[in-house]
């Protein structure tokens, strides 16, 4: 059949479900009838840790979240109600496409009236005959949403090949040509039964509902099929290992058949090349029904499996009895350099010339690396690895090839990377362009804050065929934005690439696209980079695939606009009069054991590592998990643990060695909070204003009695009672470039790499570490906290130290008063670009706050009438305030 519409869903963002998309995850656990932890939560009325597994679904990459309040001790319609006003409130929850599950219509529709963007309805049928499911279809038409069809009808639930094809195409039938509903927005659900439970009419449930996804999919256009993966291995509750194994080769099998989407837990699915042959095959001997004693036969085995730990793997050296093209590749694919210049030599004796062995055996094995991390089969530290043996085994043959003064191989394309100007992160940008390489594309990377014209110039001399753009800071987006207007100036063609961790699909869309002709493409993440890059180079497909991002992003501008007047928001002075009420009458702020800065220089490197958090250094390397569970993860628990174990080698011989120096400076100062902004004193006696801290105030409209906050908020007011606040810079970062710039001259991007994220989780850790000190010791209002380092990652303590530029202080500006008052650049050797990003890039700064009642939150999008009171409170030009303000802006400037 001809290629399927999109299916277009959103929450505060689009999801355009198509086949570039692929599979899409729907999260199962805000569901009373599938999570015991869930139903409780929302049966005892404690909706806030509710939200937290819907953050936790999102988080953990559910594109969709399925929520269902069917509870019998529930009233149902207003637990639906309550939820998503709720989570309307939370932009991390709210940015995803909402499925309403609920057996019951009025239940649903409650749902309709109320959920943000366009969700899912989940579901109807023909259960009740043509009248009722007509009926809900035109409704479900009417509030503009998505609906997953049950194949059900008056005789029941279908359970073979002929009864779910059927009852689809019936349904399809009166939805298209009676409803008028588009069919990309019908979802089929052909009913995943339970297998293996020894009813041998049972047998063959798996295998009717693939069948049936292959005709659904070939028969009725532009449809999608989902289902309820945990239904299949109902038979074997309690054996959680088996139910995973099940579950993954359901999936493997059932996206083959043309399954698009599935309400799954993301979390507890195995890989399907990792699970155990002799399981794997008894699984799906069972799924595909293929020996009549396939249910005794996994019966006999299962029970091995229940609380089955990880398991030992000895070294295997049996690879070096390979020829030696087999020993090249298993080297790339597990990273292993040992013997890898004597296996080229081995290679370069039998090949003609030395770029052949490039060409030939590395480069197959680098194919087979490439294949494995685009499957899912590696995972990112591995690939790095990969790169640095294949790195290793090029230097061997240079000499030789200078020699014969060999050309280079032919490549997949060159492709320039750089940060742009005033920013200086560059881990992302340096694991992409790793990846790029293991795939056959030849990368020049211009490293960090380079110039607009530094990199058009680059790109035209040296022909490149794809500008890679990063960024981590908010201003990286503005200078994104000019240059793709200053190539559309110069007459640029090649496409470009955005990436970093402020940069958004959306933000692509909106701000950058529309300011050059040629491709704009924004890539998510580095195993992402190599499809697209393909793509955009690739003769037969390159225009197919770019007038497919241009549509996707010009409808994504159609919904931004559309949506963005729907975004209910209210004037500043309302937010203000619903600012939290905190009783200053009996509370006395505390004062600190000292005024001024403080300085701290070569600090222990060794005091910092017991309150690193890994967590975000497993996900810089793109491995999705909770320290320590996911050294354990069925999925990336073996290549988390080598990570680990290496990380920890190097942290060893960064402290012991003194590879790094960590440098930090803390002040404290009389304050008042004078509306929204927050005046620092000279001194006690308070007479002399030393300088405005200045904070934004929440716009959004917030349910269930919730205030909008500023940080100003946390801060005594003038005349309510003298009060502090304090700030700090701190920076793990002095000897980092060196030694990087080290590993990347001997072709060693994964240390290079691992330096720079262990460098990033000790500057953490410092601002960690010193906070705890200032509770305890230098401001000491909780002198007597014993937390242990869990609790400091979940923020347990009392006070905060939110970061300018970040959700509470979104202004990156703030950064230049903070470090005027500790002199950062003199007491801890940071600076701050144009853009206001520190150098080192190893730092981190911030604001303490003491009260009991301070919290984090973000400011979300504001309008313009406080955006214009902020200009006049800064003194600074309303353009030039919204150009720094520009991701919060919830309007276009003039």
């Amino acid at each position: 059949m001809s290629e399927r519409k999109p299916l277009l869903l959103s929450g505060l963002e689009p999801l355009v479900v198509n086949e570039a998309l692929g599979f899409v995850n729907v999260g199962e656990r805000t569901n009373v009838t599938g999570s015991a932890k869930f139903r409780k939560l929302i049966t005892n009325d404690d909706f806030d840790a509710a939200l937290d597994v819907a953050r936790s679904q999102v988080e953990s990459g559910a594109q969709i979240i399925d929520i269902n309040m069917d509870e019998g001790m529930l009233d149902s319609q207003q637990a639906m109600v309550t939820f998503l006003n709720l989570i309307a409130a939370e932009p991390d929850i709210a940015r995803v496409p909402v499925m309403i599950d609920s057996s019951k219509w009025d239940v649903i529709e409650a749902g309709l009236k109320c959920v943000q963007g366009k969700g899912i309805v989940n579901s109807i049928s023909l259960k009740e005959g043509e009248g009722p499911f007509l009926e809900q279809a035109r409704k479900v038409r009417r509030y503009g949403a998505a609906v997953v069809v049950m194949a059900f009808d008056e005789d029941g639930q279908a359970d073979t090949v002929e009864r779910k094809v059927e009852i689809c195409t019936r349904s399809y039938n009166l939805l298209v040509n009676e409803v008028g509903l588009p069919p990309e927005d019908i979802i089929f659900d052909p009913n995943i039964f339970a297998v293996a439970t020894g009813i041998e009419e049972h047998n063959d449930y798996a295998l009717a509902f693939f069948e049936a996804c292959r005709q659904i999919r070939a028969t009725l256009p532009h449809a999608r099929i989902s289902g309820g993966l945990s239904n299949v291995s109902f038979s074997f509750r309690g054996n959680e290992p088996v139910r995973r194994a099940m579950h993954s080769c359901f999936l493997y099998h059932g996206i083959q058949a043309g399954l698009d989407m599935a309400i799954v837990n993301a979390g507890q699915l195995d890989v399907y090349a990792d699970i155990d042959p002799d399981l794997r095959e008894r699984v799906e001997d069972v799924l595909l029904n293929r020996r009549e004693d396939a249910t005794d036969r996994l019966l006999e085995i299962a029970e091995n499996y229940r609380g089955q730990g990880a398991k030992t793997i000895e070294k295997d050296m049996s690879w070096r009895e390979g020829d030696v093209n087999a020993r090249l590749t298993h080297a790339l694919v597990h990273g292993i350099a040992d013997f890898i210049d004597e296996d080229v030599e081995e290679a370069r004796q039998v090949a003609d010339r030395p770029l052949h062995v490039i060409e030939g055996p590395l480069m197959d094995g680098m194919n087979v690396v490439g294949d494995l991390f685009g499957s899912g089969k590696m995972f990112l530290p591995q690939v790095v690895k990969s790169a640095r043996v294949m790195k290793k085994a090029v230097a061997y043959l240079m000499p030789y090839m200078e020699k014969e003064k060999d050309g280079k191989q032919q490549s997949a394309g060159k492709i320039l990377l750089a940060t742009v100007k005033g920013d200086v992160h560059d881990i992302g940008k340096n694991i992409v362009g790793v990846v790029l390489q293991c795939n056959n594309f030849e990368v020049i990377d211009l490293g960090v804050m380079v110039p607009a014209a530094t990199i058009l110039e680059t790109a035209k001399n040296e022909q490149v065929d794809i500008i890679g753009l990063s960024g981590l800071i908010t201003p990286s987006l503005d200078e994104m934005a000019y240059l793709a207007k200053e190539m559309e100036r110069e007459g640029f063609s090649q496409p470009l690439l955005i990436g970093g961790a402020t940069t958004s699909r959306i933000h692509t869309a909106v701000k950058i696209a529309p300011g050059y002709k040629g491709s704009t493409v924004y890539v998510v993440d580095a195993s992402r980079a190599v499809g697209v890059a393909s793509k955009l180079l690739s003769a037969s497909n390159q225009n197919a695939y770019a007038e497919e991002v241009r549509a996707e992003y010009q409808m994504m501008r159609e919904r931004h606009l559309a949506g963005r007047e729907k975004r209910e928001r209210q004037s500043i002075e309302a937010a203000r009069a619903n600012a939290p009420k905190i009783d200053w009458q009996g509370y006395t702020p505390p004062k600190p054991t000292f005024l001024g800065n403080k300085t701290f220089k070569n600090y222990p490197l060794a005091d910092l590592v017991p309150s690193i958090d890994w967590t975000p250094f497993f996900a810089t390397w793109e491995l999705a998990g909770h320290f320590p569970e996911i050294l354990d993860d069925k999925i990336v628990g073996e290549a988390a643990r080598n990570l680990y174990d290496d990380a920890q080698a190097m942290l060893t011989k960064i402290v012991d060695e003194n590879w790094l120096t960590a440098n930090g400076v803390i002040g404290f100062w009389p304050a008042n909070r004078v509306g929204d902004d927050i005046r620092l004193y000279e001194g006690e006696d308070r007479s002399t204003e030393k300088v405005m801290l200045h904070s934004l105030r929440q716009q959004m409209k917030h349910s269930r009695g919730r205030a909008n906050f500023a940080l100003a908020d946390f801060v005594a007011a003038e005349g309510d009672a003298p009060d502090y606040v304090g700030g700090f810079v701190v920076t793990a970062g002095h000897g980092v470039k060196e030694r990087v710039d080290a590993y990347k001259a001997e072709g060693d991007d994964y240390n290079a790499i691992l330096l720079e994220a262990l460098a990033d989780r000790l500057a953490e850790s410092f601002a960690e570490h010193l906070h705890a000190r200032v509770r305890r010791e230098f401001w000491a209002y909780a002198a007597d906290e014993t937390l242990d380092n869990a609790a400091l990652i979940r923020e347990e303590y009392q006070g905060i130290r939110p970061a300018p530029g970040y959700p509470a202080c979104p202004d990156h500006t703030e950064k230049g008063t903070l470090f005027k008052l500790l002199d950062a650049e003199r007491e801890a050797g940071v600076d701050l670009t144009e853009s206001y990003a520190m150098w080192p890039g190893a730092a981190v700064s911030g604001l303490y706050f003491s009260h009991p009642q301070s919290e984090y939150f973000g400011v979300g999008r504001i309008e313009k009438d406080q955006v214009e009171d902020y200009a006049v409170r800064k003194n600074l030009p309303l353009t030039e305030v919204e150009r720094w303000l520009a991701p919060n802006l919830n309007y276009d400037p003039d």
